[in-house]
């Protein structure tokens, strides 16, 4: 009994695993050298200039081409130098660390965003950078009122007021007075 032959209704072949017997013939390249009649069985670059692009040559092609080849040749010491620089990070632009976000709100990027319902109308382009809000304890803020200073005071204002306090109710400098000590 023999197999049925399949043959699609649309014409075309969509079966996952077409047969073997439709499968193409291996194409055998010939050396692209000028009389050699081996089979291009390797493929070399053309040049430094287009990598992309290969020839195919022979065992005994390949191995010659390979000793002569010297991808930098025709280069000077400052552009080896810039390609093996430029090699550790794969040939792609870089920039130092934090040196582009300084001038960015926050250190976000400016990314020209459409805001027709003012959602963001509140913030600045390049707003005045603000030292970082400390996390005060009740006795820390009690301190604070007590020298009448803000918060977000600085360590030399907070030593200068404290010198100042100490100088205008110490007992020596009013006379003895104890009842400016309490303060």
């Amino acid at each position: 009994m023999t197999k049925p032959r399949y043959s699609p209704r649309l014409g075309v072949d969509i079966r996952i695993k077409p047969d073997v017997k439709l499968e193409p013939a291996v194409k055998v390249r010939p050396c692209a050298v000028a009389g050699c009649r081996e089979e291009g069985a390797f493929r070399v670059p053309k040049s430094r200039e287009a990598l992309s692009t290969y020839i195919w040559l022979c065992l005994a092609h390949a191995r010659a081409h390979n000793e002569k080849w010297d991808y930098f040749a025709g280069m000077s010491e400052a552009e080896i130098e810039r390609f093996r620089n430029e090699a550790i990070v794969g040939h792609r632009p870089t920039w130092p660390l934090g040196k582009r976000a300084a001038g960015l709100p926050g250190g976000r990027g400016n990314y020209h965003v459409e805001d027709g319902y003012a959602v963001f109308a509140e913030t600045e382009v390049n707003p005045a950078p603000r030292r970082p809000q400390r996390v005060l304890t009740r006795l820390q803020r009690q301190a604070f009122d007590v020298l009448n200073l803000d918060c977000s005071a600085t360590l030399n204002e907070i030593k200068a007021r404290y010198k100042e306090l100490v100088k205008r109710f110490h007992p020596d400098a009013n006379g003895g007075d104890r009842g400016a000590e309490e303060r």
